[in-house]
């Protein structure tokens, strides 16, 4: 979150910036309930100051000085609960409506309302042609028996599903092929839990609780299951104090993700494209604030390497105001080509040696600046300088597993309805084609 004071000086960017992202919060309101806040805390020091004072008079007070000062100070405790009370109130209002402002934006931002105002930076490779009706990804899941969402809607619900066969190794493929390069790249890999604490979701920007959460959380306790190993990453180092020498730290995260998608329907989101559980290999970075710019150039310069890698056609968006989401100071994202996408592109058949298609995207970097950093009080401190500074925090995509296999199934299709493998995935899949061989 901003730091309440900035917010105060910088009343008039601090509404446009909402303004431009499509928060509606008043900044006035939440400044007002600061005052209040301060106000009562002065009173409640006030009274316990006055309190001490009493306790003092009372040992050397006469029986009839004696009486009088009893009663104030039960007075004065009945007084101190009150102020304690609407202290506690105005706080939690004061936090619930603070943490609403969005971070600052990135100047060069692109202003907007929706992801069709995002701004395309530049693109790599070409999408591919066919001289076949083209396939999307849940028909060639189905032609090949590699995803069963019937059976995953029997088990657990809509939106659930069952990789199967050559489709559980080209996942495993992936996981490898990633893992491999984020460690060349200087990253600690880890697995991560797939819960955590509300206040850790809370502090990266996740709103656990409520009638608008996208997270699933567990019934009776102050668990949540993750939609992001971002979540996870992030509180590594709650409340915790770096040395800048450490810097930047850079770690990536395999875990599986769980997202409610309320409100997610329609054709450009079917399949396995807008899922409630997915496994995704999350990278996160603290830093500098002198660092976090060209971090983030960083991020992205890895996800661009990744899908160039599988020779996936891409193009790289900044991310307009409206679609950046509360934590991110700019944002871009990798889309990928998938030929079986519907969308605002001229559809195009078959006959004209084009499959209909549209750019989907599958991944996204984000650098945060010290917005979740100062929710989660994490710190470091530099060698010879008094004091601390908040570390800015960034996150990317490295593979979100569904979304990536759409584009493998749906660019790597051929006219005998197999599917190529990449050629860097063929080490760990053992095989160069997924063949219709699964089926009796």
């Amino acid at each position: 979150m901003l730091d309440l004071q900035f917010i105060r000086q910088h009343h008039a960017e601090i509404t446009r910036n909402c303004r431009n992202r499509g928060v509606h919060v008043n900044v006035d309101e939440i400044l007002d309930l600061d005052t209040q806040r301060r106000a009562l805390i002065h009173r409640i020091e006030s009274i316990r100051h006055r309190q001490k004072e009493l306790q003092q008079s009372v040992r050397s007070a006469s029986d009839n000085e004696r009486q009088p000062l009893i009663d104030e100070g039960r007075k004065l405790k009945e007084e101190v609960q009150t102020s304690e009370q609407e202290h506690r109130e105005v706080d939690e209002r004061l936090h619930r409506e603070w943490s609403r402002i969005p971070n600052l934006t990135h100047p060069d931002a692109p202003v907007g309302k929706e992801e069709t105002d995002n701004l395309e930076l530049r693109s790599w490779g070409q999408p591919p042609t066919f001289d076949f009706p083209a396939k999307d990804h849940l028909e060639i899941g189905q032609s090949l028996d590699l995803v069963d969402f019937d059976a995953g809607s029997r088990v657990t619900g809509s939106g659930f599903y069952f990789l199967k066969n050559d489709a559980v190794l080209l996942e495993q493929a992936l996981i490898q092929y990633a893992l491999r390069l984020l460690i060349k790249k200087g990253f600690t890999v880890t697995i991560t839990p797939d819960l955590a604490r509300d206040e850790i979701l809370d502090g990266i920007g996740f709103s656990p609780r409520g009638d608008e959460t996208q997270i699933y959380s567990i019934k009776d306790t102050h668990l949540s299951l993750i939609a992001t190993a971002e979540i996870t990453l992030g509180g590594m180092f709650r409340n915790k104090t770096l040395d800048e020498s450490d810097l930047p730290i850079q770690l990536a995260g395999l875990s599986h993700c769980f997202r409610t998608e309320a409100g997610a329907h329609g054709r450009a989101t079917r399949g396995l494209y807008r899922v409630h559980q997915f496994s995704k290999l999350e990278m996160f970075i603290f830093t500098t604030p002198e660092q976090s710019n060209a971090m983030l150039e960083t991020l992205v310069s890895i996800e661009e390497e990744l899908f160039q890698g599988l020779e996936i056609p891409y193009r790289v968006v900044d991310t307009c105001t409206g679609d950046l989401g509360g934590p991110a100071y700019r944002k871009y994202d990798l889309e990928a080509w998938m030929p079986g996408r519907e969308g605002t592109p001229p559809e195009r058949n078959a006959t004209s040696g084009q499959a209909m298609g549209n750019w989907g995207e599958i991944t996204s970097c984000s650098n945060c600046t010290d917005y979740q950093s100062r929710r989660l009080a994490i710190r470091f401190r530099s060698k010879g300088k008094k004091g601390t500074q908040l570390v800015h925090t960034l996150n990317g995509t490295a593979i979100a597993l569904s979304r990536t296999l759409i584009a493998l199934l749906e660019n790597y299709q051929q006219s005998d309805g197999t599917v190529l493998i990449p050629p860097v995935l063929v080490p760990w899949m053992g095989k160069e084609r997924i063949e219709n061989n699964c089926l009796p």
